[in-house]
């Protein structure tokens, strides 16, 4: 491995906003006993942040300590897992792959020297079922991604997806060789905490100005043009000198 391409999932390669939010309806009701009458802003977090946040703004107590707080996560990440399963069949249905994310992963992938994984805000299991469902989970080293079910922020995380991915490759990565690929303005703060540089695309919520102005090594309006999108990679990482 000589160079490392991170990819946020939702917004990014594939919109699957709703059945997103019927599954996290399902998994609040069944883990808390209560109805999800009120969802957060999704953009930009995690599972375990959208729960707590839920909790909050549904009037429904959290743990009464620390152990409690983890069991009811728990809880909701089995349920929320469960939810996704059922849902497999709706995500290809009512979900869709953003323009050109399949050809920009597949071109990604014959690039030499590159690893792909993935830092998202949803709990491991749900990512590869939402990866799977369009066909692209063959293309990720999901074994060293970042998920929503981590307790890190996610540029902690981001530093802890190099460290595992120099570590399983036996290469430590500098911050010019690894590239975070994402559509909002906490992904692209992720990316400066975390050590890598960004490429945002302007498909999710925030518009190119904002992404910019975030500090965005490169900000696209899709990822249609895949000489584009492997043109930004090869200008933003480098490959070793040793190589």
């Amino acid at each position: 491995m000589d160079r490392l391409v991170v990819w946020n999932i939702d917004l990014t390669l594939l919109d699957v906003g709703r059945v997103s939010r019927d599954a996290y309806a399902d998994a609040f009701g069944r883990a808390t006993g209560r109805p999800l009458a009120a969802l957060p802003q999704l953009v930009g977090r995690s599972d375990t942040e959208i729960f707590f946040e839920s909790l909050y703004l549904n009037d429904v107590p959290t743990g009464p300590d620390e152990a409690g707080d983890a069991e009811l996560l728990s809880r909701y990440c089995w349920e929320l897992e469960a939810a996704f399963t059922l849902r497999q069949d709706e995500l290809r249905q009512q979900g869709r792959l953003l323009p050109g994310a399949a050809a920009a992963v597949t071109a990604v992938a014959g690039l030499p020297g590159i690893v792909q994984t993935v830092l998202t805000g949803t709990i491991k299991p749900n990512a590869v079922t939402k990866l799977r469902a369009f066909g692209l989970d063959r293309f990720f080293d999901l074994e060293i991604g970042g998920y929503g079910s981590d307790a890190y922020p996610r540029g902690s995380l981001l530093l802890l997806v190099k460290g595992d991915a120099g570590h399983k490759y036996g290469r430590p990565l500098s911050d010019d060789q690894a590239v975070y690929i994402a559509d909002s303005v906490r992904d692209v703060e992720a990316a400066a905490t975390g050590g890598a540089r960004c490429i945002a695309v302007a498909t999710g919520r925030a518009m190119p100005a904002e992404l910019h102005d975030a500090g965005a090594d490169i900000v696209l309006t899709d990822l249609a043009d895949t000489s584009q999108v492997l043109a930004a990679i090869d200008q933003l990482t480098l490959v070793p000198a040793d190589r």
